[in-house]
């Protein structure tokens, strides 16, 4: 039931998002537009509202708690971010705005966006693991929230070996293509 919960959300997140930048650019509802782009992170909080009354009612944590716990970090670090890039695009295309610029690809600049990521992702993991932590302590018995204990364990592998490769860029800069 939660995975079809989750799914719904990560709907729902782009469903609210496209009705939002329709709103404000295709049909001149700035307004409508900007209250549907505001709503996004409601859903989220739907989602954590879901995931916790299904944990506080003795249901045992599985993999579809981790990964709400996960969507919601995502949705911290990076989900400004996301409706930041499909506004600057949608501009692009509908209203006249101006092209959307492109990170860089090569040198410093791009070590230092990488590095930036990897900060963006450390966010992601620390209110994702918070949440985690949070399953743990709500359900209040280990032996019920391994998947939560399990997945705060893959994602703290992860966000290492994200900084390793995150941070080679510094010493070993990419170089810019010969074309």
């Amino acid at each position: 039931m939660l995975i079809v919960l989750l799914v719904a959300a990560e709907l729902a997140f782009w469903l609210t998002l496209l009705a939002g930048l329709v709103a404000r650019y295709l049909l001149g509802r700035r307004r409508l537009g900007m209250a549907l782009l505001v709503a996004t992170p409601f859903i989220d909080l739907g989602l954590l509202a879901v995931t916790t009354i299904d944990l506080r009612r003795g249901g045992e944590a599985a993999l579809p708690h981790a990964l709400a716990a996960v969507y919601i970090g995502v949705s911290v670090a990076w989900g400004k971010r996301m409706i930041a890039w499909a506004d600057a695009r949608f501009a692009h295309r509908f209203a006249g705005g101006p092209e959307p610029e492109r990170p860089p690809r090569a040198g410093q600049p791009h070590a230092a966006r990488q590095r930036r990521e990897w900060l963006r992702h450390l966010l992601a993991w620390t209110t994702g693991v918070a949440l985690l932590g949070l399953g743990v302590l709500a359900v209040g018995e280990l032996d019920r929230t391994w998947a939560l204990v399990n997945m705060a364990v893959l994602w703290t592998f992860i966000l290492a070996i994200d900084f390793l490769i995150s941070f080679s860029y510094t010493l070993w800069p990419r170089q810019p293509s010969a074309s």
